[in-house]
């Protein structure tokens, strides 16, 4: 049976456990700080089709938590997807960010060994510029704050880092988090973030 083709765009914002940077952000294979690394990468689709499913102004969290060579393997990750698509947009999400389907997450889907159960919860998303937040009532909040570049006026960018999930230009950011959940539970403040647009496209 053929694999579906789809595409999506979008803005993606990530905070985790490291210092600024986080040594994983430019490789796997590098250590990041502390014992382990918790973190998450939220995604609000601007736009996307897949295999004839609209994925435009959808929002999924994936929540991770990795030792501090994420190269090594062994991550458990949850997805947490909003509430509002419907049922063919959450399984379309879902084959995406597992990687069933190719593109940048058949990569990364090497390194988890533990894949909890996708939860459908609301979302409040909000993108206000050098300032981007998603919020799941009782669960999980995170925001991240670009950081000002040298001249002042500009925020301080990443270009020309190999990166398979992010755009091609990353915006450095701090981030405060916190998740209740009981499997992947942590807080975070001032810590690494970035953000930046991206653009998938898999001809399957």
């Amino acid at each position: 049976m053929s694999l579906p083709s789809w595409h999506a765009n979008g803005l993606i914002f990530e905070n985790c456990s490291c210092q600024l940077l986080c040594p994983a952000h430019v490789s796997f294979k590098q250590t990041c700080d502390g014992d382990r690394c918790s973190g998450h990468w939220v995604f609000h689709l601007d736009s996307g089709d897949y295999a004839g499913t609209a994925l435009s102004d959808t929002n999924i969290a994936v929540v991770f938590d990795a030792p501090t060579t994420m190269y090594d393997g062994g991550w458990t990750q949850v997805f947490y997807i909003d509430e509002r698509t419907t049922r063919p947009q959450r399984q379309a999400l879902e084959a995406i960010f597992s990687g069933k389907v190719g593109g940048p997450w058949a990569i990364l889907s090497r390194f988890v060994s533990k894949q909890l159960n996708s939860r459908v919860v609301p979302m409040q998303f909000e993108d206000q510029g050098k300032n981007k937040r998603l919020t799941v009532p009782n669960l999980f909040d995170t925001t991240v704050a670009a950081i000002r570049g040298a001249n002042g006026n500009d925020d301080a960018i990443l270009a020309n880092l190999h990166n398979v999930i992010h755009g091609p230009v990353h915006t450095m950011a701090r981030g405060n988090s916190w998740h209740s959940d009981r499997d992947l539970g942590f807080e975070i403040n001032g810590t690494h973030a970035l953000y930046s647009y991206f653009s998938w496209k898999v001809d399957n």
